[in-house]
Order: C-alpha cells, then structure tokens, then sequence
C-alpha cells in the first residue's frame, strides 16, 4: 500500500490500524537542535483523543506518546522521529456480524475492491485513528513554526446547519477550547449543540465547515507550478478522512465575484508591503504573500450511524439492511481541528525547509 508517506523536505509516514496494537508516525526532515519534548506532542493528542465530551466517542485511549528516537538531551538529532501511541480500548466484537456487509458511507467496499482483503475491525487503516501520527508529526511542526513567529489556529465554523459569526484569531485562541465544538463563536456553539443533540437521539449524525488560520507566515513561501502552497495544503487536507471539499480565502464564492471585487489591493502599512483585503486567503500563484493563511473543509457527517441503511451482503451477493454498533462521533469536526491544523503546519513547514528558511542554523 503505497501513500502512507507525505512531504517533501519535512515527511511524515504514518503507520497502524484502528484495533491493531498501535498506530504512530514517523517524521523524517526536523531540523537538528529544537527543543523538544513529549509532553509537546501530548498536547495536541489530549485535542484529539477520544472520549472528552457527549460530542465524540465514548471510545476511552489515553493516546500517550512515546518518543522512540531523534531525540538527544531534549532537542531533536536530525534523525528520523519515531512516536508511537498504543491501543488500549479496541472493542473488535461490535464489527464482527458486518464483516460482509459494506457500511454505506465507508470504506469498505473499496478497499475490498483494491486489495481483496480488509481489516473490518473499526475500519483497520481507514479508520480515523490513523490521524493520531499525523497530530503527532503536526505537533512538532507547530513548535518549529513557533520559532519563527507563525501561529496556526483551527476552529468550526459551521455545524448542523448553524453559522458562526466571523471573529478574531485572538479571539479563536480564546475561545476555541472553551466549547466541545470547538466553536469561536460560544452563542454559535450553544446552538451547535443542540443541533448534535437533536440528530443523535435520532440516530443520525451531522456534518461542518472547519476554518484553519496561518498567521505570520512571510511572502514567499511555496512553488509557482505543480507544488503550488495552496495547492500542497488542499492536498493535505484533502487527505483527511470525511472532507469532502476546500477552499481558500474566498474560495467558491469568487466565482460570483468581480475581479474588482476579488483582487486584493496593495498598499503600505508600518513600512511593510501588504493588502488591505485577503480575497486570496494569504496565497497568490501558489506563493505565500505574507498575509494570512485561510483555508476551510467541508466535512461530512459520521457515516457510522444507528439507523438502518441498505447495503449488500457479499457473501450472497444479495441485497440487505444495516445497522452499525460499536462507538462513534456524532460529528467529525470538533476532533478535526487539531487534525487540520497539523496538517497545514506540516505542509508549510515543508515549504519553508525547501525555501531555506528554515534549517538547522536558524535554530
């Protein structure tokens, strides 16, 4: 199975299923002499971890890190990282009556088609378990940008068919941990939740937009063709499970835009060159312009639900019903977020290796 592996300079190849031993991630490309410790990954991981609220799954993991090499008297080596997070709370028994009944939704019936074989205990590779190595690999990626001024912030902008209002990136560092949604905007978040709420005791789920802020990236970070930096972070968030679309900065709503409207003009501020709006969301021909970066997903609602769904039996090659046990998020988004935001993280830290801004001597 290739595509286990993404980056360029900074790589992260992350590895394990949902009810296999462990999972973890290896990160190839950090530079020598950043300061790091686990308790630094930990962080991010206790965002992610399962079983926080009545918004995630009662699935209970600890999800504790073990830092396994490229580590020496606290600061990195140059070396590959290696982490990994084991396993504590698999329940493997609710996936065994579906084995042969693709959950709509799902991966399922793909991943047979691909390989012939699959690990149906909790989705084995496809399982969102898997983000765990890249929170991990995120994490570090953050403190190295954090060395140089750059601040990256996710929050839910949308859920259930409620709206946030547009607030402040200090604003979103306030808040955004105050709510189970993950919410910057706490009214929005009261009604999110009843929104969560409404569509689980009918054993539905709910989908959302999550928002991912860059702040304090300098101009001209990225490639101009192929490896374009927006095209790189659509990419990676793309590759997280249950997005089904980005955008950035104005995303689909420039295509009812003016180019009068659209363009971000120019101007001069405390001696800097900058724009006095950010249509662009922070990238223009695929390079940094130094304002921030803002990108948004659209995630789709946890296709693991308790109602009954069609699907087939392939044992029979016969059509059936399905109704999946065991222990899921009623929604996705909230437990995104620091997902997202590693994400972003490792795609600029990447670029900002392979433009030389970063290397083992600005440490």
């Amino acid at each position: 199975m290739p595509g286990n592996t993404f980056g360029h300079s900074f790589r992260i190849t992350t590895w394990g299923e949902s009810h296999g031993r462990a999972v973890g991630v290896t990160v190839d490309g950090v530079p020598a002499g950043l300061l790091l410790c686990e308790e630094d990954v930990q962080k991010d991981l206790d965002r992610r971890k399962p079983g926080q609220s009545e918004v995630s799954t009662p699935r209970t993991e600890a999800d504790r890190v073990e830092i396994l090499s490229g580590l020496f008297e606290g600061k990195t080596t140059g070396t590959p990282i290696s982490m990994l997070v084991w396993n504590k709370d698999a329940n493997s028994g609710s996936y065994d009556n579906i084995k042969d009944t693709p959950r709509p939704g799902h991966a399922d019936y793909p991943y047979i088609a691909k390989y012939g074989i699959r690990d149906h205990r909790g989705g084995g590779r496809s399982s969102a378990r898997e983000t765990i190595g890249r929170v991990a690999a995120g994490a570090i990626a953050k403190k190295l940008l954090s060395e140089f001024g750059i601040e990256i912030a996710a929050h839910v902008i949308e859920l259930g068919g409620v709206r946030a209002e547009p607030v402040s990136f200090d604003d979103i560092l306030k808040n955004v941990e105050k709510t189970p949604l993950r919410c910057a905007d706490l009214e929005a978040a009261g009604k999110m939740l009843n929104a969560v709420a409404l569509a689980r005791s009918e054993g539905d789920s709910v989908g959302g937009v999550v928002e991912i802020i860059a702040r304090g990236v300098p101009a001209g970070i990225g490639e101009p063709v192929f490896d374009k930096l927006d095209a790189d972070i659509a990419k990676a968030i793309m590759s997280i499970g249950a997005v089904k679309g980005v955008e950035i900065g104005a995303g689909f709503e420039c295509a009812n835009m003016r180019a009068s409207e659209m363009n971000d003009p120019f101007i001069i501020e405390d001696g800097k060159i900058v724009t006095n709006s950010n249509n662009a969301g922070g990238i223009i021909g695929g390079i940094s312009s130094g304002m921030p970066i803002i990108c948004r997903a659209a995630v789709k609602p946890t296709p693991s639900i308790s109602k009954k769904q069609r699907t087939v039996d392939m044992t029979t090659m016969t059509e059936t019903e399905i109704v999946i046990q065991g222990r899921h998020d009623p929604t996705i988004p909230p437990r995104m977020v620091p997902v997202a935001e590693a994400m972003v993280a490792i795609v600029i830290v990447d670029h900002m290796i392979r433009s030389s801004r970063i290397n083992a001597n600005s440490l």
